[in-house]
Parts: C-alpha cells; sequence; structure tokens
C-alpha cells in the first residue's frame, strides 16, 4: 500500500505504466523503456500532505522505438493501477535533442557488428588475433564530435579488448590503435580508424590469480563491530530516524539513492538530495581515445547499475539494508537486493577537554549514520557514502575504484598516460560529481552568500596587522551563482534562512565546504565542456522547478550541449529568499599511478554541509561518557 507521495515505485505501479504505455498504442516487442522513475508531486504538495491523506502517482519514461528510432516522453497516471493511463506524451528530435541512454542489447549489437565486417577482422588479424572468441566488445557512448552521419541515429565508439582466459582481466590486454564508430540504429560501422599501433599488453592483470596477487597475508587479525543492544536508529515505512535526524529514503533507476525531507532536531535541512550526474572525460588526444567522455548517471543511468551489498564485504558491523526496485529495459520491474546500506560508525574524538583550573577532564565519542551504496559502470565502481553526524554536520563521500580504463601506451614519456606495466597505458582522466541538494533551511525561503577570508591592512584600528576579517556577498540572482571554488581565499556558500532567527539574531544556516579540487580541464570549446558545462562551475543556485532536475540535462546520450544548469541559469531569476537549489560540482583528477594496477584502491573525493547559527550551541553535551555498556571514555565521573 502507498502511504506517502514519494514512496518508492512498487513493482505493480510498474506493471501499470507498461499497460497504460501498450493502451496509447506505444508499445510492442521493439520498444525499450529508460528512465523510468515516480514524478515526484509539485513540493508543496508533498510539505502538505499528512498521513492518511489521498496519494496520486504518476511515473515518467523515454521510450525508444527500435524499429523507428522513435524516443518519447511519457507520464503515466498509475494512481488506479487497475485503470492506469498516459496523461502526457511527446516525441523528441533526437537530432538536436539527444537519444535514450545506453541499453543493455547495444553491447551485443555492437559485437555482431564489429566482428562480422571484414575490415575490423583484418585490423584485429594485424594485431596477431585470430580467434575471436577471445575479443570482449565494450560499445561505449558516442559523443557529439560533428560528424553528419551520427544525427539522428543511435551511434557507439567501439574499442576492444582480448581476454586469455575466463577470469582473465582483459583490461590489462587492450586493443589499442583502432576503434570502431557504429550506427546502432542501422547496424552497420561508420567509420573505422586505425592508427596503427598494432602491440596488444600481454603481462596479467587477473588480480585474483595467485600467480598476480602472491602468497595472501596471515598478519592482519580480524577486527570484529558489535553493538550489542542493537542499532540506535529506526527505519519505518522508508523514513529513517537517529539521533535528532530524519531522512526519508527513496531509489530510482537514473539516480540511485536519494534522500528526502531530511531534518535535525525536528527542523527541516534539505527537501532532496541526490547525485544529479557525473562526467569522466578522458584527456589523452590520440584518435582512438580523444571522444572519451561518460555521463554515467544520464547514458548509464546509475541506480540500475547498483550492486547488491554483502556483509562483512561491503558494510562491516550491525547492519540493516534495503532492496530497491528498479525497470529494465522491457520495462519490467527488477529488485536489487541489498541496494542501500545503513549503519553507525564510532568516528573518532566528538569533543575533548582538560581543564587545569577546575580539574575536570572530559571526552566524548563522535558516531555518524551511514547511507550507502554502490554501482559498477563497466571499468569502474563508485561508492556513495551520506554520513550524519551528531553534531549535525552532513557529508557526502564518493569512492572511485575498480579498473582504471587502459590503452596502449606509445612508448617514451608520452603526456596523456601513464605506463602502468608494459606497453601498458592508463590515460589521465578527471570524475566531475554533480549533487543536486533542494535546500529547505528552516523552511523553503532561502539566500546564498559566498563568504571568503580577507586580509586587513595595518591601520590605526589594526596596529599590529594581526586583524582577519570576512567578505559576505549576497547571491541574488541565477546568473550571478555560477561560482568556482577558491581554497585560497578560504570560499565557502553559505545557505540561510531569510525567514527565522538563532537566539543571537542572526540567520540560522548550514555552510557548503567544498574540497575546491579541479574542475573540468577541457578546453572550453570542446564538445566536453558544451555538453557538460555543470562541471566548470562548482556551485549554482537556482529557482525551485520540479521540472529541472539534471545538471546535464533530461536526456544526456548524444545531446549536443547547452542544456541543465545553464538552460537553467540562464533564466536569471531572483534567488534571494527564495525556493532554490543548490547544486555542488566536485570530483577527482586522476593521472593514474602504477599502485593503481591491476586493480584500484579506493580514491575519495566530496563536501561537508555544517550548520551556522543553525543551532544555538554544542548540541551534543548530552552524549554520555559511557556509551558502550562494557566499557566508558573518560568523562568527570569516571575520571
Amino acid at each position: 500500500m502507498i502511504t506517502h507521495p514519494l514512496s518508492p515505485l512498487t513493482p505493480a505501479e510498474i506493471g501499470a505504466l507498461r499497460v497504460a504505455v501498450e493502451k496509447s498504442g506505444l508499445g510492442g516487442p521493439s520498444v525499450r523503456f529508460a528512465y523510468v522513475m515516480l514524478r515526484e508531486p509539485e513540493k508543496s504538495s508533498v510539505l502538505a500532505f499528512r498521513p492518511g491523506g489521498t496519494v496520486h502517482r504518476e511515473i515518467g519514461a523515454l521510450l525508444l522505438d527500435l524499429a523507428t528510432n522513435t524516443v518519447t516522453d511519457v507520464v503515466a497516471d498509475v494512481t488506479d493501477i487497475d485503470s492506469p493511463a498516459l496523461v502526457s506524451r511527446q516525441v523528441l528530435d533526437t537530432a538536436t535533442g539527444g537519444t535514450a541512454p545506453s541499453l543493455d542489447e547495444d553491447f551485443g549489437i555492437a559485437e555482431e557488428i564489429v566482428k562480422g565486417d571484414a575490415a575490423y577482422v583484418k585490423a584485429l588479424e594485424a594485431r596477431g588475433i585470430t580467434d575471436l572468441g577471445q575479443v570482449r566488445v565494450v560499445a561505449l557512448s558516442a559523443g557529439v564530435f560533428g560528424y553528419d552521419d551520427e544525427i539522428g541515429v543511435r551511434a557507439a565508439r567501439v574499442l576492444a579488448f582480448r581476454q586469455d582466459h575466463p577470469t582473465d582481466s582483459c583490461w590489462a590486454h587492450p586493443i589499442d590503435g583502432v576503434v570502431a564508430h557504429v550506427d546502432l540504429t542501422n547496424r552497420k560501422i561508420l567509420r573505422l580508424i586505425d592508427t596503427g599501433h598494432l602491440d596488444v599488453p600481454a603481462e596479467s592483470g587477473d588480480y585474483t590469480d595467485p600467480a598476480v596477487h602472491g602468497p595472501l597475508r596471515t598478519s592482519l587479525k580480524p577486527i570484529e563491530i558489535t553493538q550489542p543492544d542493537g542499532v540506535s536508529f529506526t527505519l519505518d515505512d522508508d523514513v529513517l530516524s537517529w539521533e535528532g535526524w530524519s531522512v526519508r529514503l527513496g531509489f530510482n533507476g537514473r539516480e540511485g539513492l536519494t534522500l528526502h525531507q531530511l531534518g535535525f532536531q525536528e527542523r527541516p535541512v534539505i527537501y532532496r538530495a541526490s547525485v544529479s550526474e557525473m562526467v569522466v572525460n578522458y584527456g589523452d588526444p590520440s584518435p582512438t581515445h580523444a571522444w572519451q567522455n561518460y555521463f554515467d548517471v544520464g547514458e548509464y543511468q546509475f541506480g540500475r547499475l547498483a550492486n547488491s551489498l554483502e556483509l562483512g564485504c561491503d558494510c562491516l558491523g550491525e547492519i540493516v539494508y534495503r532492496s530497491a526496485t528498479v525497470v529494465d529495459d522491457l520495462g519490467q520491474s527488477k529488485e536489487i537486493r541489498n541496494a542501500i546500506c545503513i549503519h553507525e560508525e564510532d568516528f573518532g574524538v566528538l569533543w575533548k577537554h582538560s581543564d587545569g583550573f577546575s580539574g575536570t577532564k572530559e571526552t566524548r565519542r563522535q558516531r555518524r549514520l551511514v547511507i550507502s551504496f554502490f554501482v559498477t559502470v563497466g571499468n569502474y565502481d563508485y561508492g556513495f557514502y551520506w554520513y550524519l553526524y551528531l553534531d549535525g554536520k552532513i557529508e557526502l563521500e564518493a569512492k572511485a575504484t575498480g579498473i582504471v580504463f587502459t590503452s596502449g601506451h606509445p612508448g617514451g614519456d608520452y603526456p596523456y598516460a601513464t605506463e602502468i606495466a608494459p606497453g601498458l597505458g592508463a590515460p589521465v582522466h578527471q570524475h566531475l560529481f554533480c549533487a543536486r541538494l533542494d535546500m529547505t533551511v528552516d523552511g523553503v525561503a532561502n539566500a546564498v552568500d559566498e563568504i571568503e577570508l580577507q586580509r586587513v591592512p595595518v591601520s590605526e584600528s589594526n596596529p599590529w596587522g594581526n586583524a582577519l576579517a570576512r567578505t559576505v556577498t549576497r547571491l541574488s540572482r541565477e546568473g550571478g551563482a555560477a561560482r568556482e571554488a577558491a581554497n585560497h581565499l578560504g570560499r565557502v556558500w553559505r545557505i540561510a534562512s531569510t525567514e527565522t532567527v538563532n537566539r543571537m539574531g542572526g540567520r540560522p544556516a548550514y555552510v557548503l565546504h567544498p574540497e575546491g579540487k579541479p574542475l573540468l580541464m577541457a578546453d572550453p570549446s570542446s564538445s566536453a565542456v558544451a555538453r557538460a558545462t555543470f562541471a566548470t562551475k562548482s556551485l549554482w543556485v537556482t529557482r525551485y522547478d520540479p521540472a529541472e532536475m539534471w545538471a546535464a540535462g533530461a536526456v544526456v546520450n548524444q545531446h549536443p550541449g547547452g542544456a541543465g544548469l545553464p538552460a537553467y541559469a540562464a533564466a536569471d531569476r531572483d534567488i534571494d529568499g527564495q525556493d532554490i537549489v543548490v547544486w555542488h560540482t566536485f570530483g577527482l583528477t586522476h593521472f593514474p599511478r602504477l599502485e593503481d594496477w591491476p586493480v584500484m584502491p579506493v580514491d575519495y573525493a566530496g563536501f561537508t554541509l555544517a550548520p551556522d547559527g543553525f543551532l544555538d550551541r554544542n548540541p551534543t553535551l548530552d552524549v554520555p561518557a559511557t556509551i558502550r555498556s562494557n566499557g566508558s571514555c573518560c568523562g568527570s565521573e569516571t575520571c
């Protein structure tokens, strides 16, 4: 039974969507489903909802008819699952507006096309490969690079790798120097580019092979994490509660995990939070790799690629899992078991002081609630960990691991790829994520201030030159709110209520602390920048619009660019004391190391939101010194 407007889609509702599509005449064996998501009601209606109220349900989807290459955006009303109906349908112009994301079957179609092409097979033979059964074909999103014959068709770039035995890591053996530009719609090769690089690296990268990893360590002793009295949180009808925090969990096939109506101490902070998009831009300008830039949310759909998490491997301790329902290409519901992991972690010292005057010695332990999921997108794996802290802080941490994308290394001091094994290259690249944070700090009327550290020159009021100050600049309109981080200035962004005040007369706020790592470094004239303009700025602030959800636009695959955040911000709407959405770009620039091969240790990126005047004092004074049933930390009552 659906009890809330934001409850995740059920298999019955997904089945009703298929019925509505069939009834409308849009169904059939050649139709594929993408971007199937709950069409969330407008914010005001959700905030006004009370338990027991009427729940209206709509599902949005993008339909691709493979027979006609027609892409149709539809909305179905599934409130009554016995009588569903389409309430909206719009055919998209694939020549100018992009096409449906990658399908599972694209890989098989691409393999059939290239392995059936005489010129492609000859190129493999020139590299000493005659057994096509060893060739692993990877069909990758093509982007937009001015090829007229790719306009209006579904295109892919095909690279290949050799797999020497069933458990071999094919990424160790890239068949470089040859790339096929493939028309998936008409099932043919448009262009076959061969640079003449013939060497296929031979050294094994099979990290599961004892010959590669060597004898396993025997020196590590077990670490057991237990909570004898159980966990401190509750999960009731998708609402997670813990130590003053409350958040509704969501999950969809595009974004994966979403957080809704996140609040602290019964006060709202964020209405909706998710990773809206990410781009992986590769920096090797060779003809085989210059086109590589992938939008892993919009082109490959994060949520559908989520892992089923395992106790003791992905999550450690007293774990509560949440499974998720997504939708496959045929419009069928699919359960991902244990897609979301929820647990508590000790996080070291929360606060501590030994007072020489009073003689007191007090220490408290920090703890955080972890809400996470992991996805695998081809060679890379990404974990997304939302952390809620006892003191009111919020963090998002992205963990990048898996296997670096590989190439044939040309030798010498090639600046665009690291030689990580003999003849094996790993091109430089960036992983840039964009978090969409629909803020509701003490309500929907919010504003953003940019705050920087300011040096104060020597003067009569500052004779010793030791004064420090800060500048505060209100971002009043969307057009001026696309900003870059500046760590040398300590630049942060304060999101404050414009309707409430704290006990000292200030505005309750949360401050966004960026890591300030590099943004998208492709040339401003490049296709990558045109399509991933969101990644050229650390911060965007837009007026709330329920249709504006996607940093790179609603339809990403083969879209020429300009959609999403640059289009939203071009409206230049008032954002001072309005219902606003904060978008934050963060990520990694990766010059691969030898230590990243043959499987990469986790690298990290993220950001923090910290309360600033949201609370009247330290909210953790009531955390006891004794937290465990079998021990204590040092408090005045025990020391």
